[in-house]
């Protein structure tokens, strides 16, 4: 089996040490860096395919550097902070984070959400030889299961990991709407508590990247005191 490669992000000694020891055995090889700028160069070098990054840090902050990375990469991006208030996580989550984490942390629920990460980047969507189902096309709007890409018109629209899921199980149930809590449950396969700003915020980037108007959705349609659902007509 191949290993993936993780790139830990963090300006203090202590943790990236830590961190690594902690993957060890988990089949990852450890990449490290101190600030976004050193992950920025590492990540034209390597094939990572998830990032664990802190916010705090000089010269390129960890807010700043997803960003950055956001421009032209989907790989999973676990954010690390000592600051636990809400606007922090939505900020994160705003600017394509997939999930979030405030230290001190817990060793095994942070290898744990890990190796989910992971598993749902590299595993889930892969390439499935003559399955017909792997396209999905909604009035202009293609989701490539195989690629895990998706169109609008043609053009490429970039979507996070998270966003995709969301995206995928929308799409896969045309029509049908799902609540809040049953998008964070099937998505981020875990139990739903207070989700409500998380799952919003990844709507709303969604809408940001299909939709021309995302004021007024052709696709992602909410159904008000329900949930959401993507429109097959």
């Amino acid at each position: 089996m191949s290993k993936n490669n993780v790139l830990v992000v963090d300006d203090e000694d202590e943790i990236r040490e830590a961190l690594v020891i902690y993957l060890t055995g988990e089949n990852v090889d450890v990449f490290t860096a101190s600030n976004g700028e050193e992950a920025l160069a590492i990540l034209e070098k390597e094939a990572i395919h998830l990032i664990l990054m802190d916010i705090m840090m000089p010269r390129m902050d960890g807010m700043k550097a997803t960003f950055k990375i956001r421009e032209t990469r989907n790989i999973p991006i676990i954010m690390l902070s000592a600051k636990s208030e809400d606007i922090d996580k939505i900020m994160g989550l705003n600017i394509g984070a997939d999930d979030y984490i405030t230290k001190p942390f817990n060793p095994l629920e942070l290898v744990a959400r890990v190796k989910s990460q992971l598993r749902r980047f590299t595993n889930l969507g892969a390439y499935r030889t003559g399955n017909t189902n792997d396209r999905i096309e909604i009035r202009g709007l293609t989701l490539d299961k195989s690629a895990k890409t998706v169109e609008v018109d043609g053009e490429e629209a970039r979507l996070t990991p998270k966003e995709y899921k969301i995206l995928e199980l929308l799409m896969e149930n045309g029509g049908k709407v799902f609540s809040i809590d049953e998008i964070y449950e099937k998505v981020w396969n875990e139990p739903s508590y207070m989700t409500e700003n998380t799952v919003a915020v990844h709507i709303r980037n969604i809408r940001e990247k299909i939709e021309i108007n995302p004021r007024d959705p052709k696709y992602l349609k909410v159904v008000w005191g329900i949930g959401y659902k993507i429109d097959k007509k």
